[in-house]
């Protein structure tokens, strides 16, 4: 999964203002290689050159329109496609990708439980590589498995989300903040405990604020808070390139818990509660 000058081959799908950022931090890594960008077929953007849209020099990576997928995997045959599009159009294109062998980044969010389901049954089907990581910052990943671990001890305390974003994102909530919930859900299920009614989730869409997510859990006597927020979309930036350098080489259905060993970390976490209350 390289090219032939040993440097991984990028094509990002999405250029907007996080998709801009992660061209730009991609362009900057030594072993990689932007050789294209997706956007609208009726964008403004099309037909232009990577570095024209960033304000910096030509870097020979062209944009294309979504309907010439097809052709710049012929032309480029990157090793990973970096997805912040949207996930109607991820859907649209991931058989293609995926039957290609393309190691696919999803960054973006919007996804029914449908739509996952058959990302698995793609990656399964093709032995390609898929990161579905709509939370792709590695800050709220580390925040997820804190509430999870929250939810395991604090069974009897109440838990409410709160999400912020800039007016523009279309899902609401958000999809980290739905993710936050599961993991709540799923923490309060290990240790036995019946869940009642879903978690609530607070949504505002207000002005440019990247993005903030708070869980609070609050007792009869005390509160916790754990929150997330990202000051820069280099955040989201800095994540892909950590999925990016997971997925090299890899086939199977991935989420950022296995990019950043979550599982590993809650593992250990359990088992030395378990030896210290056995000691």
């Amino acid at each position: 999964m390289m090219g032939s000058d040993g440097l991984t081959s990028i094509c990002l799908m999405g250029l907007g203002r996080t998709g801009a950022e992660i061209a730009r931090t991609v362009l900057e890594q030594p072993d990689m290689r932007l050789v294209a960008a997706i956007c609208s077929d009726f964008g403004s953007k099309r037909g232009k050159d990577v570095g024209e849209i960033l304000g910096i020099p030509e870097t020979g990576a062209k944009v294309y329109g979504a309907g010439q997928l097809e052709e710049v995997l012929q032309e480029h045959a990157p090793d990973v496609i970096v997805d912040f599009s949207n996930a109607r159009a991820t859907m649209k294109y991931v058989r293609l990708i995926s039957e290609r062998r393309i190691g696919l980044v999803i960054g973006t969010t919007g996804f029914s439980d449908h739509d996952v389901v058959r990302l698995q049954l793609l990656a399964a089907k093709n032995d390609s590589g898929i990161l579905y990581a709509p939370n792709i910052t590695l800050g709220v990943n580390v925040m997820m498995l804190l509430s999870h671990i929250a939810a395991r001890i604090l069974t009897d305390y109440d838990f409410e989300i709160s999400e912020a974003h800039h007016r523009h994102k279309k899902d609401s909530p958000s999809g980290t903040a739905l993710k936050i919930a599961k993991e709540v859900e799923d923490g309060l299920e290990a240790s036995g405990v019946p869940l009642i009614r879903g978690i609530p989730i607070h949504a505002t869409r207000a002005g440019g604020i990247v993005g903030r997510h708070e869980l609070m859990i609050v007792g009869d006597n005390d509160k916790i808070c754990i929150s997330h927020e990202s000051f820069s979309r280099k955040a989201f930036a800095a994540g892909a390139l950590r999925g990016i350098r997971f997925l090299k080489g890899k086939s199977g259905f991935f989420e950022m818990r296995d990019v950043l060993e979550l599982d590993k970390v809650l593992l250990s976490c359990f088992e030395r509660r378990k030896t210290a209350a056995v000691n």
